[in-house]
C-alpha cells in the first residue's frame, strides 16, 4: 500500500527531528518552515519544501504543525497563504498552545476547508523526539486521533487520548505545571547547596535513587552546573506556557499557589534577559553569582 503524503510545518528544535523520524519510516514528506534555512537541512535528508502552507495542504491529506505558540499557528493556518486556503482531512497541532485558542481554531478550520482538528502537544523533549519515544497527549474526535496515531509512532512511544478537541492542551499544561516546579525546585536546591559551601554537581549522585531523585534532576543538575551548548528549551517557551496554566486556572477557579511562585521565577529570569536561554539558565534567579566562563562537561 502506498504511504500518504504528510505535510509538516515547524522544522524547529523539535519539529525538525520529527519531521526527520516520518522520513525514516517511508513517508513522503512536504515541509514549509517560516525561515527557509532550517528547513533546506531536512531537503537532505529526502523532504520536500513547499512554497506555502496553503501549497503543502493542497496535497498532503494529513499536516503535522510544531510551531512557537498561537500567533504563529494561527498565522499558519489562516493567514492568506495559510493550510485553510486547501480541503483537506486532518490537522495534526503538536504546539502548545492554550485550550480555548485550540477549540476555536479547530472550529474555524472545519467551518472554511473541512479539516479535522488534533491537538496534540508532546513532552520528552528534543532528545526523545530523536529517538523515537515522546509523549503525545491527544483531544479532538475519536476517529481523527485514531487516524493519526499510526502517524505519530513515527516518533512517539507514548499516545494517550484525553477527550475531545482542547483536552490533549490540558493535559500539557498539567505536565508543564509539574515540569516547571520541579526544575525551579531543582534550580533552587542548586542554588542552596553552593550558597552552603557543597559542589552543586554531586547533587545528583548524592539524590540519586532517594525520593528526590528523577529524569528531570539527573538532566538538569548538570546543566545548571555548567554553561550548555545544546539547548532543551527556552525560558520563554516556559513562561508562555505558565501563562496559559494560569489562565486555564483562573477561568475555572482552581487555586495553583505553587504556580503562581514559579510563574514569577521565570517572569523575574526573563526581565533578567535570560527569555531565550535555556530553562537550565533558571538556577540564575536564585544564583545570580553563577559563574560564566566554565565550559560544558556533559
Amino acid at each position: 500500500m502506498t504511504k500518504p503524503v504528510l505535510g509538516f510545518c515547524g522544522i524547529g528544535l523539535m519539529g525538525a527531528p520529527m519531521a526527520r523520524r516520518l522520513l525514516q519510516a517511508g513517508y513522503r514528506v512536504q515541509i514549509w518552515n517560516r525561515s527557509l534555512e532550517k528547513a533546506q537541512a531536512l531537503q537532505d535528508a529526502g523532504a520536500e519544501i513547499a512554497a506555502s502552507p496553503a501549497a503543502l495542504a493542497q496535497t498532503c491529506q494529513t499536516i503535522f504543525l510544531c510551531l512557537t505558540d498561537e500567533n504563529a499557528v494561527e498565522a499558519t493556518v489562516f493567514g492568506d497563504q495559510g493550510i485553510h486556503r486547501a480541503p483537506g482531512a486532518l490537522l495534526v497541532d503538536h504546539s502548545s498552545i492554550s485550550p480555548t485558542a485550540t477549540k476555536d481554531f479547530a472550529a474555524r478550520l472545519f467551518k472554511a476547508s473541512g479539516h479535522a482538528w488534533v491537538d496534540a502537544p508532546v513532552s520528552g523533549g528534543a532528545a526523545s523526539a530523536n529517538a523515537g519515544t515522546l509523549t503525545i497527549m491527544a483531544g479532538g474526535p475519536a476517529d481523527a486521533v485514531a487516524r493519526a496515531t499510526p502517524l505519530m509512532q513515527a516518533y512517539a512511544a507514548q499516545i494517550t487520548h484525553m477527550g475531545d478537541t482542547g483536552a490533549g492542551q490540558v493535559a500539557k499544561l498539567c505536565n508543564q505545571t509539574i515540569v516547571a516546579a520541579s526544575i525551579n525546585a531543582i534550580a533552587e536546591a542548586v542554588a542552596l547547596a553552593q550558597h552552603n559551601g557543597i559542589d552543586a554537581a554531586g547533587l545528583s549522585t548524592a539524590l540519586a535513587g532517594g525520593w528526590a531523585d528523577s529524569t528531570l534532576l539527573q538532566i538538569f543538575v548538570p546543566r545548571m552546573v555548567t554553561q550548555v551548548n545544546q539547548p532543551l528549551g527556552s525560558v520563554a517557551t516556559m513562561l508562555k506556557d505558565l501563562n496559559n496554566v494560569a489562565a486555564l486556572a483562573d477561568g475555572t477557579g482552581t487555586s495553583l499557589r505553587v504556580l503562581t511562585a514559579v510563574r514569577q521565577s521565570f517572569q523575574l529570569a526573563v526581565e533578567q534577559g535570560l527569555a531565550q536561554a535555556d530553562l537550565s539558565e533558571i538556577v540564575r534567579v536564585p544564583w545570580p553569582e553563577k559563574p560564566t566562563t566554565t565550559t560544558e562537561t556533559l
